[in-house]
């Protein structure tokens, strides 16, 4: 079918149902969009969805081996000796600051085994409330750079990071136990998506310090998921993540991922090669940016 010239459309109409679209909708967010949430009300999140599986296991499964030498006790004393190392680092302590996160929260570990599974939990839930504590006596100081295990974050993306370990240890004690794996709420997971997006250039760079410098949009589907135009490559890498908004960009790599699967990856719960993703451009640039993005777990 053909448009005569009386049959055209009127002039300037499709610059209107442009605009109207962008009104309605920030471009690069899902519909419905997940509201955003405070870091530290994310990390609460994380703990009280970790706490309430804790609540749920009888006392064999608490003997049940999860990872490295670890059991699900044992894994809950390393969770507690990373909070009380959190809070030394929010407190300013410069010893926490390189220490390893496996060896150094191995003695907490270890003092967990074998005692009354319910003392475990009440150590857990009380070393997550302290930390709280912690923050919100200091509500204004997100912005403040925090030293632990070596990173150097801005206390809020911490407080994600701290979010993004307590969900991949629930489900790692999942997996063990036999149980289905949990998805973090959505508010939670974009939180979670918008830090491995954030700290994505680092990881490329650290993973593959050769990599040729391209522009990368990345598209994370489902709830919590969004779309981030990321530079990577050469030294570039720092601060270079650029929010849905901030301008186009022409990309020389696109990546479009289920966002928990991504997470998955970030973690390092999840192979490249086992994340399905639909790849517009270098294949051999994709598998770098992958395989970086698996680099950011601590374990």
């Amino acid at each position: 079918m053909t448009l005569d010239s009386a049959d055209r459309l009127p002039p300037g109409l499709r610059n209107r149902v442009l605009a109207a679209a962008r009104e309605a909708r920030v471009a690069g967010r899902p519909v419905p969009d997940a509201p955003e949430i405070a870091p530290a009300e994310a990390f609460a999140r994380a703990a009280d969805a970790f706490a309430g599986l804790l609540a749920s296991l009888d006392e064999p499964d608490w003997r049940v081996p999860v990872l490295r030498d670890l059991d699900v006790q044992g894994l809950v004393g390393h969770l507690v000796g990373v909070e009380v190392d959190l809070q030394r680092a929010l407190a300013g302590d410069v010893a926490v600051a390189d220490l390893d996160h496996v060896e150094g929260t191995q003695p907490t570990a270890e003092r967990e085994r074998n005692r009354d599974p319910r003392l475990t939990r009440a150590a857990f839930r009380d070393a997550v409330d302290r930390t709280l504590r912690a923050v919100s006596a200091t509500a204004d100081a997100d912005g403040r750079s925090v030293a632990l295990y070596g990173l150097r974050l801005p206390r809020a993306a911490l407080l994600v990071v701290r979010a993004f370990e307590l969900w991949t240890h629930e489900n790692d004690i999942r997996a063990a136990l036999g149980l289905p794996p949990s998805v973090p709420d959505a508010s939670t997971l974009r939180s979670m998506t918008e830090l491995a997006a954030t700290l994505l250039p680092r990881a490329v760079a650290r993973a593959a310090p050769e990599f040729d410098p391209l522009d990368l949009h990345l598209v994370l589907t489902g709830p919590g998921g969004g779309t981030w135009d990321v530079a990577l490559g050469g030294d570039r890498y720092a601060g270079s993540s650029r929010a849905p908004g901030e301008g186009p960009v022409v990309p020389g790599l696109l990546l479009v991922v289920d966002a928990v699967d991504f997470c998955r990856l970030a973690a390092d719960r999840l192979s490249p090669d086992d994340v399905a993703i639909q790849v517009d451009g270098a294949v051999d640039a994709a598998r770098a940016v992958l395989a970086g993005a698996a680099t950011l777990a601590l374990d």
